[in-house]
């Protein structure tokens, strides 16, 4: 169950994970190459679900039994022959069965084990929880937080069924992996990895739960305007959908064309899409002639521009916003969906119709691209699935025909892992303590938004040295560079570059011919235009690797490979924003900030790590590749496949979602606050113990939803949260990111908050930018060896342009020319934060 040119050919992992994380994780180094034996109880998987299929392709299945002493051997035995053991149950579960990670690894410093629990095994309140993906979310403020839009809509909490956290944490979990993978090349020791959910969802949310003190009202968009309006005012929250639209940018919204479906144009901010959309649409020159201007540098204080609004920046006046808005609606209305997604596309405008999942799955570029890949499934036979999230150019063929799972005896499995013996890993030497798994790693970043930068700052934590480039003259607006480069430019140095300039061409050239990984958020056709395409970087760096990321790029060509656009494309592409809005008339985002950028960027990670360990082994520099729209099938993976037989996608939707059924829904308690409860079917005896409910499992289905209703309102959510977790049954009160933020947050002290439990944020009082800034912690993923760095608050863009030159040997003399000529920048503007 390897291919000979994959990656991880000749690793071997044993599975014990259930639900999703754990399975993930071994499913996406399954399908890198590594040989992966999964083990389940004799009863079958804790998860009955047809995603499991996807989640053990590639993958040998066989049934132990760990409550008893021949089935704790036979696993045993089996970790004898891993270099990777993976789990997902809560802390010290696996070790009270026998299963004991710290003992192994003192008999095997070499092996990796990599748990992922819910809560982290250092939070003594919630470590013991039962803690289901929705308890996760609930705690997490994920149901409380999910958009602007719920918020003055008064939708609030909303329960949806994406597995957000286990996808987060799974795309940590497996890039922590291969980083400890790779470093055991070099030191011939291995790492104890933990990666709890809470910690990976609140890192995934670290865009929307960042808080910048006395912001400027410039980056204050009209949804958050009128969200502050109404709670100063003491008004409801009571917007209809419709009208809640009507206060977004006109470059971030949707508009009803003529077949009545809806297409996303998300362009705001950027120095040409905007425009480009403009003239698309034929609107450009009479907006002009009404006054709308373009300011030459929005960078200034907006009291120095020319005019009180410039088409470049994001977001724009309400009067402006609704002109425009008015007339885009007009001209959409002239052609259908899919007439404008081409236009758009060939145009390179940022856009795209809003689809089902169900016309993903069978979506022709889906299938083109290998994004949407078919098995032969034992159980469900020809089934579509999700294809490979992260793979190299050079073998990502090969991942396209994955095998099916299989269930197989003890020995069989025991000969699989025998077959192929992997290379035994450098001899073990004494391993300086403080070493990241990235120390001596050079970085060069020449991404932008959030998924590129965001995978650099993640490898940063792990001791790679990032050196950040951007254009002399920004590209975007500070909406997009400095409020996100906050949270993304930690523990880099930014270098301003004009790359189409002589001097500054020659400058990149010595960059790229200096590091070890090169990364780019771009398409095909911006890549070779760049000269970053194989044979041309061959001839700068043949070592280097090179990671790309694009949105709706997969293994092969596909109609739309070289079509633009950011994470909200991806979701609208394949179906979340329907999902989460719940109508075709109601797209809505979901978790509104960079949901899948943030996946991207841990994908890409991944895959560098991929590519390190290969280069470590081979000797060969990958080229790792990752799309938003390939890691939508995680986000999306209880319900993304089809068969023939498959039921009707008709999984929790919409605004109004509560939950699954009466076990898993919100419910109102006497203290105002709202409590998850968790549950199946096989939890029903546990009731028995919960003071009040010891007839509840006698209630007919159809009754249980309105009974606990009227049960749990008559007691605080406090009260039924200890009753429930007593008699163990999953429940969470639904928290909110702005009261986490505050009860979790501690003055900045050099620390990566890896010892603060499940929720961490530090306080940055002498931030860079003069404000107060609050953001989540790096500190999701733990290990016991490599060490990992606390990272140094987001420096202004271009303070190390001259540090860098100097490094690369450019006089003082050079350098002042090479600025006189624009070739580079030592700043976009006189303050951090333009006001």
């Amino acid at each position: 169950m390897g291919y000979p040119s994959l990656p991880l050919r000749g690793v071997k992992i044993i599975d014990f994970g259930q639900y999703i994380a754990g399975p993930a994780v071994a499913m996406i180094l399954a399908d890198l190459g590594a040989t992966v034996v999964h083990i389940d109880p004799p009863s079958g998987p804790l998860w009955d679900s047809p995603a499991n299929a996807i989640l053990n392709r590639n993958k040998l299945i066989v049934q132990i039994d760990l409550n008893t002493e021949s089935g704790v051997s036979q696993a045993q035995t089996l970790i004898q022959t891993a270099d990777i053991v993976v789990e997902n149950f809560r802390p010290g579960v696996l070790s009270r069965l026998g299963v004991n990670f710290s003992a192994m690894r003192k008999a095997r410093p070499d092996l990796i084990t990599v748990s992922i629990p819910g809560f982290a095994s250092n939070d003594q309140l919630r470590r013991d929880w039962r803690a289901f993906e929705a308890v996760i979310l609930a705690s997490s403020g994920v149901f409380t937080d999910m958009g602007l839009s719920r918020t003055l809509m008064g939708v609030n909490p909303s329960f949806s069924p994406l597995p957000l956290a286990s996808a987060y944490g799974a795309m940590l979990a497996a890039s922590a992996t291969l980083l400890a993978l790779q470093a055991r090349e070099r030191s011939g020791i291995g790492d104890q990895i933990e990666v709890p959910l809470a910690c990976s969802v609140m890192e995934g949310l670290a865009y929307n739960s960042i808080s910048i003190d006395d912001l400027p009202l410039r980056y204050v968009t009209q949804r958050q305007r009128e969200i502050t309006r109404r709670r100063e005012l003491g008004l409801p929250m009571n917007l209809s959908y419709e009208s809640s639209q009507e206060l977004l940018d006109p470059f971030c919204r949707n508009y009803r064309c003529s077949d009545g479906r809806m297409f996303y144009v998300v362009c705001p901010g950027h120095r040409y899409h905007t425009k480009r959309c403009l003239q698309v649409l034929g609107l450009y020159d009479e907006l002009l002639a009404e006054g709308l201007a373009e300011e030459t540098d929005v960078y200034l204080p907006v009291r120095e521009w020319r005019s009180e609004v410039s088409l470049g920046a994001y977001p724009l006046p309400k009067y402006w916003a609704d002109k425009i808005a008015g007339r885009m609606k007009a001209v959409f209305l002239t052609k259908t969906t899919n007439e404008w997604e081409r236009i758009f596309g060939e145009s390179r405008i940022p856009a795209t119709p809003q689809r089902w999942l169900q016309e993903w799955i069978c979506d022709d570029h889906a299938r083109c691209a290998g994004l949407m890949i078919e098995v032969d499934d034992p159980v469900y036979g020809r089934m579509i699935q999700p294809g490979p999230m992260v793979w190299l150019e050079e073998s990502g063929e090969s991942m396209l025909n994955p095998a099916p799972r299989k269930w197989v005896g003890f020995d069989q499995a025991l000969a699989a892992l025998s077959v192929m013996p992997s290379k035994p890993p450098a001899a073990a030497r004494k391993l300086v303590t403080s070493a990241g798994w990235l120390d001596g790693v050079r970085v060069l970043d020449l991404s932008n938004v959030i998924a590129g930068p965001h995978s650099t700052s993640y490898l940063a934590r792990f001791g790679a040295e990032v050196i950040k480039i951007d254009p002399a003259i920004p590209l975007y607006d500070c909406s997009n560079t400095v409020i996100y480069g906050i949270t993304h430019m930690r523990g880099k140095r930014s270098v301003l570059l004009d790359i189409d300039l002589p001097g500054g061409r020659t400058i990149f050239e010595r960059l790229v011919k200096s590091v070890d990984v090169i990364v780019w958020n771009a398409t095909d056709r911006q890549v070779k235009r760049m000269g970053l395409d194989l044979e041309r970087l061959k001839s700068l760096n043949k070592n280097a690797i090179f990671c790309q990321i694009d949105c709706f790029g997969g293994v092969r060509r596909g109609p739309r490979s070289d079509y633009l656009g950011y994470e909200n494309h991806a979701q609208a592409a394949t179906g979340i924003m329907l999902r989460s809005g719940g109508s075709v008339d109601m797209p809505e985002e979901y978790a509104h900030v960079g949901t899948l950028d943030v996946m991207g960027g841990l994908g890409a990670a991944l895959g560098i790590a991929a590519a390190l360990y290969q280069k470590a082994k081979s000797g060969r520099a990958g080229r790792p590749r990752t799309s938003l729209a390939a890691l939508s099938g995680l986000l999306q993976m209880p319900f993304c496949y089809d068969y023939q037989g498959r039921g009707m996608f008709d999984e929790p939707s919409g605004l109004g979602a509560k939950g699954y059924d009466a076990l898993t829904r919100l419910y109102e308690t006497a203290s105002g606050h709202s409590l998850l409860l968790s549950a199946c079917e096989r939890d029903l005896p546990r009731f028995a113990r919960v003071d009040g409910l010891e007839g509840f499992s006698n209630v007919a289905k159809e009754h249980r939803a309105s009974f606990l209703a009227k049960l749990i309102v008559k007691a605080s959510a406090e009260e039924w949260l200890s009753k429930f977790n007593a008699a163990d049954i999953g429940a969470a009160i639904c928290e909110n990111m702005a009261t986490l933020l505050s009860a979790n947050s501690r003055q900045a002290d050099d620390t990566p908050g890896t010892e603060q439990g499940s929720y961490s944020f530090s306080v940055f009082r002498n931030h860079p930018s003069g404000h107060t800034v609050t953001q989540v912690d790096s500190y999701a993923v733990r290990s016991s060896v490599g060490k990992v760095y606390a990272l140094s608050p987001a420096e202004k863009y271009g303070t190390s342009t001259r540090q860098v030159l100097r490094w690369l040997q450019y006089s003082e003399a050079e350098i002042d020319t090479l600025l006189a000529a624009g070739s580079v920048s030592k700043a976009w503007s006189r303050e951090y934060l333009p006001s």
